[in-house]
């Protein structure tokens, strides 16, 4: 078993019994023993119960970042590396649904989380081409973090098998980000949607932001 095996078989193992259990009652040691791992080697892994989910995020990300051949629009490199992510959270749906419940009561949790999100999502505005640094890159990150969010709600209501629901609101939050962008003058995309005349009723801008996986 190598070491991307050992930790999918250790989440999945944690992500079960969050399910069933909540996140509250999981614990590293529990967990490696209903996947089945050594001890000490999920020790060596996972020193905190916290690793368990900033790996999942971790993972969550290496699909995401994955490029293929298609060139496509910095909006469309986004919208995919984000349902790449989706994916990802997808296969342990009931265990991530029992965290974000859990984070109202654990505002440690949540600061960790929502800090290891915002790095994620710098991640994927780098990855899509849209420039991120200085005061306008900070601007662009936090607006692709609102529209993370938002999907991620929508996510957690959606139980259609494809998704449908949340690409849905994928692609609205993208498009209210654009909105706020040009409102802003710092454009989240080169081209916006519908041209660079596209124009719509603008959102409320994004506040502190939830955190999320």
């Amino acid at each position: 078993m190598d070491d991307v095996q050992f930790d999918s078989a250790l989440i999945q193992a944690a992500m079960a019994q969050a399910e069933s259990l909540g996140w509250r009652r999981v614990s590293v040691v529990s967990a490696a023993r209903e996947a089945g791992v050594p001890l000490d080697e999920a020790r060596a892994r996972f020193p905190r119960r916290t690793d368990i989910l900033l790996r999942l995020g971790l993972l969550a990300d290496r699909a995401a970042l994955v490029e293929d051949e298609s060139a496509g629009t910095e909006r469309e490199r986004l919208f995919d590396s984000l349902m790449r992510r989706i994916d990802v959270m997808q296969q342990y749906r009931g265990g991530v649904q029992a965290v974000l419940r859990s984070l109202p009561f654990d505002p440690l949790l949540a600061a960790m989380l929502g800090a290891a999100t915002h790095g994620s999502m710098r991640w994927m505005a780098q990855a899509a081409g849209i420039e991120t640094d200085g005061l306008g890159g900070a601007l662009r990150v936090q607006g692709v973090l609102g529209v993370w969010l938002q999907t991620m709600r929508a996510w957690e209501r959606d139980d259609s098998s494809d998704l449908s629901g949340t690409m849905a609101a994928l692609d609205k939050a993208l498009d209210r980000a654009e909105r706020v962008g040009r409102m802003l003058q710092r454009p989240l995309f080169d081209t916006p949607a519908g041209g660079p005349d596209a124009s719509g009723p603008l959102p409320d801008l994004p506040g502190q932001p939830d955190p999320a996986i």
